[in-house]
């Protein structure tokens, strides 16, 4: 197994420490799955116990200006590392201002991911940091765990309002319960409710848009095809994992998105 890659634009060296560091305020690990076009962090939590999932996708050409890599087998061109996204957080935070960042799968006392960095100078002599953030090689029998997961039916599917806007409001209703109830329609309206024994708390969003699968056009057979554009679905969410996600937002996306997902003959308590 063989990988490096090598990075000179200060602009894609500081999107891809955002990235990274948004992983980092999500999990304390998970896998990198390295391709020849593309790196993978994949978090293989159970939903359905209350866990998390995270599929992040990025396109190699557009962060490095040198890629190569060697997988396990001519068969199996891929490698899967388990990594601490923190630990790579901080190695890139100290070196926004390379000239040239060089990443290397390299074997020290342990498998290590080697940052090497080349930084400005004055002087004639070069100046070069290094760092070895420690990973895990994964076996190949384990591999099947880390593929992409399959996107559930899903009743309806709507864009977000501005993500600083949502935080701020989930900061507040966080200290009146523990749970938080999305709901949303196919006609781009969104509410945010918190509904206890003591008090009852509802933010309103309109003309948020819906994404064009969540249409007609969508899913073969899914039932957002005949739904009432005005019926809401509703998903309850644990409001401390709502806001782990939020804060640790570093990317500033155009758009994000909420698919909500309501298992049929179940409450309106399933996960979003």
């Amino acid at each position: 197994m063989k990988f490096r890659g090598k990075i000179i634009d200060i602009a894609c060296l500081n999107h891809f420490t955002r990235v990274i560091t948004t992983i980092s305020k999500l999990t304390k690990t998970c896998v990198l799955r390295l391709t020849p076009d593309n790196l993978f962090f994949v978090l293989s939590g159970k939903v359905a116990n209350g866990g998390v999932s995270m599929w992040c996708e990025l396109s190699q050409a557009n962060f490095f200006d040198e890629y190569q890599m060697e997988g396990v087998s001519p068969e199996d061109n891929e490698i899967c590392l388990e990594v601490t996204p923190e630990n790579l957080s901080r190695a890139l935070k100290t070196i926004q201002n390379a000239k040239a960042v060089k990443v290397k799968l390299t074997k020290k006392h342990c498998p290590c991911l080697t940052i090497a960095a080349e930084l400005p100078t004055l002087s004639s002599i070069s100046r070069v940091v290094t760092h070895d953030v420690p990973v895990d090689v994964i076996p190949r029998r384990l591999w099947n765990e880390f593929k992409e997961p399959s996107m559930p039916d899903f009743d309806v599917s709507i864009y977000l309002p501005p993500l600083k806007t949502l935080k701020n409001i989930v900061d507040r209703m966080k200290n009146l319960s523990n749970f938080l109830v999305i709901e949303a329609n196919l006609s781009g309206e969104m509410n945010l409710k918190i509904e206890t024994d003591l008090v009852s708390v509802t933010t309103h969003f309109k003309d948020l848009g819906n994404p064009p699968w969540g249409d007609d056009a969508s899913q073969d057979g899914g039932p957002s095809q005949s739904r009432d554009p005005e019926a809401m679905a509703q998903a309850r969410v644990d409001i401390r994992k709502l806001q782990q996600f939020l804060m640790g937002q570093q990317v500033n996306p155009s758009k994000a998105m909420c698919n909500i997902v309501h298992e049929r003959g179940r409450p309106p308590d399933s996960a979003a």
